[in-house]
């Protein structure tokens, strides 16, 4: 964290808010997690059930569907059920079915088992930021709310470490049995454990202060702002702040978030396009099907996995960039800077691509093309972890003004699980019909998302929650 910290907080404070704060990002962990274990096993369904890239690709994107639909729900279950409790609602629903991934006796039984771990998901997904900056203190918000995607990028380099270690003790097959499993159905089913720590965690951490407050539970809320920000903190005033922006109204509806542009507030379009364009540049193609993506050029299975793990690497890496300079530059340049680097990366991606010559029923790039492919990969996930990566979630958390924002945050992210979907479902077919021609498109909207950040995107550095409208 900052050298200094501002009046009234303490660094026992700063360390609590911190495992608060950390615990309530494994939801985060869950997601990515999630995300990049079925990168792992996509070659293994695929060969144990005898499907083409159409299913693969919707038994892949199906749980973005149900993520989709937990994102939805999540802000008025949170609202009504609190933060928390809300949480271990997730947790259960993603270790019930890390179970049934596990042990599906047919392609359709594995696809449900897959929406049922994106409903819970999603939910995490919304509730995880929301959370954290309403626990936050202001100064660290950003930083703080960065934890979201630390978690998941984590949880990206977890299942792709452990999807290589089961792989590798299967004999470098996902195919190969293991205690009477393929490999595959072990990379699905370790999920469980991280389920059950984000469940225990979800269980010790304290409810947030502006859900307390609104429910009228002042003196708990009191309790929690002095634990996270100090007993020394203005906490009348903060306890005011909060009671001001709720005072006058009732449980954010979806009806809320209407307005006269296309039917929604401006500030609502701004969260949808965010969301959207964060998924619209191909980051999940990289998570979910690199290992299968670099087979396709030629690379066997056990260094195609290899690989994927290194891009995870660099996703942390580069999140580590983001948390150290959120607070410092602010969300847009971030966003500007990220926009800026990945246009060109996809762009040298594309190039590389095209050069692909069929062989059998796989392409091979020359080894100038391949050795570029492989580096612009790895700078695409760099520039998008150090921005949008982190900076969407932590926008998301704090551009909303309190009376919508579980509303909002819901459809907001509700739109990305969407938009996640239409990218993952449709890849398969896209990288056969033209590998070069998927990454072509995944660049221009890099490039517009760059024009949508100058034109549209506030900056909230430094602002109280209760200060946005």
């Amino acid at each position: 964290m900052a050298s200094t910290t501002p009046p009234g907080t303490t660094s026992e404070h700063i360390g609590h808010v911190v495992f608060i704060t950390a615990a309530a990002a494994i939801g985060g962990f869950l997601f990515g997690y999630d995300s990049a274990v079925i990168n792992g096993a996509v070659t293994g369904i695929q060969e144990h059930f005898g499907v083409g890239p159409v299913e693969i690709g919707v038994v892949v994107a199906i749980a973005l569907l149900g993520s989709a639909a937990g994102a939805w729900i999540a802000g008025g279950l949170a609202d009504r059920w609190g933060r928390t409790r809300t949480m271990q609602v997730a947790a259960v629903l993603f270790a019930v079915s890390s179970v049934g991934q596990a042990l599906p006796f047919a392609v359709w039984d594995l696809a449900f088992w897959r929406v049922l771990a994106g409903v819970g998901i999603g939910m995490a997904s919304v509730i995880g930021p929301a959370y954290i900056a309403e626990v936050a203190p202001p100064a660290y918000r950003g930083r703080l709310g960065s934890f979201q995607q630390l978690a998941i990028v984590l949880g990206i380099a977890v299942s792709q470490l452990v999807n290589y270690a089961i792989a590798q003790t299967a004999g470098g097959d996902v195919n190969n049995e293991l205690l009477g499993l393929e490999a595959w159905q072990w990379m699905l089913g370790a999920c469980l454990v991280p389920a059950l720590l984000y469940l225990l965690f979800a269980t010790v951490i304290p409810e947030s202060p502006r859900f307390l407050v609104a429910v009228g539970k002042s003196a708990a809320a009191r309790k929690v702002l002095a634990e996270v920000e100090g007993e020394h903190a203005s906490l009348d005033e903060r306890i005011a702040e909060i009671e001001d922006s709720l005072r006058s109204e009732r449980r954010p509806r979806l009806r809320d978030l209407r307005g006269h542009r296309l039917g929604l507030l401006p500030i609502v379009w701004v969260g949808i396009l965010l969301s959207v364009f964060q998924q619209f540049v191909g980051i999940n193609v990289i998570f979910y099907y690199s290992a299968s993506l670099w087979q396709s050029v030629g690379i066997n299975q056990s260094d195609s996995l290899l690989i994927s793990f290194s891009t995870s690497i660099i996703n942390i890496v580069g999140t580590f960039v983001a948390i150290a300079l959120v607070d410092r530059i602010g969300r847009r340049p971030l966003l500007l800077i990220g926009s800026a680097g990945m246009t060109v990366a996809l762009a040298v991606a594309a190039w590389a691509f095209s050069a692909g010559v069929p062989s059998g029923e796989t392409v091979r790039l020359p080894e100038t093309q391949a050795t570029v492919a492989l580096v612009a990969a790895h700078v695409f996930v760099l520039f998008f972890a150090l921005s949008w990566g982190v900076v969407v979630w932590v926008l998301l958390g704090e551009m909303f003004p309190n009376r919508i924002r579980a509303a909002a945050l819901s459809v907001a992210a509700a739109a990305q699980w969407v938009a996640n979907w239409l990218i993952t479902v449709s890849f398969p077919s896209l990288a056969e019909w033209s590998l070069a021609g998927a990454y072509v498109g995944y660049a221009f909207f890099a490039a517009l998302s760059f024009v949508f950040v100058v034109s549209k995107v506030p900056e909230t550095k430094g602002r109280k929650l209760e200060e946005m409208g």
